[in-house]
């Protein structure tokens, strides 16, 4: 989270914002409940939406054609609002994701996780 140093940071992050256009189009509204971080709310849904994978997913989708499955492996527990954005990505782009964290592996596909939203 808040690594810059990969070579096409920027495009990344380009693609992120154009799918986080499409999935609050869609109901999408970043929880921060979550974030202990002493930060305005502002910067708490900015960070949120910052969190690795999603910068994976979008690169994902980036460099991937539509039926390819997109895998992320995570040493950390995925948090809510990641959880809730990959069902909505899962959805609208039409593209499964498995998520691996450290507890299980997280099969996304149109809308819904195969751990039925318990992890």
């Amino acid at each position: 989270m808040g690594e810059k140093s990969h070579p096409e940071i920027e495009m990344i992050e380009r693609t992120w914002d154009e799918i986080l256009q499409k999935i609050r189009l869609a109901g999408y509204a970043g929880n921060t409940s979550d974030a202990f971080f002493d930060i305005d709310e502002e910067e708490k849904e900015s960070v949120l939406h910052r969190h690795s994978e999603k910068l994976a997913i979008a690169y994902g989708i980036m460099r991937t054609k539509a039926p390819t499955v997109i895998r992320i492996v995570k040493n950390l527990r995925v948090c809510e609002d990641c959880h809730h954005a990959t069902k909505l990505i899962s959805k609208v782009f039409g593209r499964e994701l498995i998520v691996r964290d450290r507890n299980r592996f997280h099969h996304f596909r149109e809308g819904s996780c195969s751990c039925m939203d318990y992890w």
